[in-house]
C-alpha cells in the first residue's frame, strides 16, 4: 500500500472520530427517548460515502452474501464485513458506541431489565463470545430498481445492544427514487404507528434494535419497533449497516 493512502485512510478516521465526537449528544438523546430514532445530517462525506460504496465489491471483505429474495426478507442483496473490520467502520462502531452505552442501559432501567451493557464496544464483543455471538454484523446493502426490505429486527442471538446506525451512502431523488426508510412502532390494543424517513447522503439515523421504553400510566412498557425500506423506483441505494452486537452465524 502506497505511503499516501495510509496517511488519507488515517486523516479520514481522525475526521470521523472529531465528527462523531461533535455531535449534539444532547439533542440525539432525547430524540431517541422520545422516538426510538435520531437523524445525524451529513455526518459522513461525499467522498466518505462513495469510498465505502466502492468496498461493496471487493470481496475478500466478506464473510456471508446474502440475497433477499432467497429468504422472502425482500428483494436486493447484503454483505456481512469479515473481522477484521475496515478501518473506517471499526472507527465509526467504537466511537458511536460509547455515547450510546449510557442511554442503552438508562433504558434497561427504566424497563425493569437486568442488563448493563459495557462502556466500550471491547466489552460488548467479550459478553457476545461468552454467549458463543462471534460473527460481525456490520454490513453493506445494496438495492437496485424493485429493491425492498421488509419490516424487520436486526437480532442474532440471546446477546442484543439497543441500537444500531444506518449510514446512506446515495443521494436521494438523485441517484435513486423510492427506497424511503420505514419503521413501525407498536401500540397497545391498536394498529401499529408507520414512520417514513428520507435521509440524504452522508446522513446516520440512530434506532432502536428491539423496542422503546414508553412511560405508561403506573411503569415504562416497551413498545416494539421494526424496520425496513420501501420500494426503490430506480437507481441504486447503497446503505452502511453498523450493529454493535455480533451473531452466532
Amino acid at each position: 500500500m502506497k505511503k499516501n493512502s495510509v496517511v488519507r485512510k488515517s486523516n479520514s478516521k481522525i475526521r470521523i472520530h472529531s465528527k462523531i465526537k461533535k455531535i449534539d449528544w444532547f439533542r440525539v438523546t432525547p430524540e431517541l427517548d422520545k422516538n426510538g430514532f435520531a437523524v445525524v445530517p451529513r455526518l459522513l462525506s461525499v467522498s466518505d460515502c462513495k469510498s465505502l460504496i466502492k468496498l461493496y465489491e471487493d470481496s475478500s471483505l466478506y464473510r456471508k452474501t446474502v440475497a433477499m429474495e432467497r429468504y422472502r426478507f425482500g428483494s436486493g442483496e447484503y454483505k456481512y464485513f469479515d473481522y477484521p473490520l475496515p478501518d473506517f467502520v471499526q472507527s465509526l462502531r467504537e466511537t458511536i458506541y460509547p455515547f450510546l452505552a449510557p442511554i442503552a442501559n438508562s433504558w434497561m432501567s427504566e424497563l425493569g431489565i437486568e442488563t448493563r451493557y459495557p462502556k466500550n464496544i471491547s466489552g460488548l464483543q467479550k459478553f457476545c463470545h461468552s454467549n458463543d455471538q462471534t460473527k460481525p454484523t456490520a454490513l453493506i446493502l445494496k438495492y437496485v430498481k424493485g429493491g425492498f426490505n421488509t419490516l424487520h429486527q436486526d437480532l442474532y442471538g440471546e446477546v442484543y445492544f439497543p441500537f444500531q446506525a444506518a449510514f446512506f451512502l446515495n443521494e436521494p431523488d438523485q441517484d435513486y427514487e423510492g427506497g424511503d426508510f420505514v419503521m413501525t412502532q407498536s401500540i397497545p390494543r391498536s394498529q401499529s404507528k408507520a414512520i417514513v424517513l428520507k435521509p440524504k447522503q452522508g446522513d446516520m439515523i440512530l434506532f432502536t434494535t428491539n423496542f422503546r421504553p414508553i412511560q405508561g400510566k403506573k411503569r415504562h412498557y416497551r413498545a416494539v419497533m421494526k424496520h425496513g425500506v420501501s420500494e426503490v423506483y430506480s437507481g441504486e441505494r447503497h446503505t452502511l449497516g453498523i450493529i454493535f452486537h455480533d451473531a452466532t452465524n
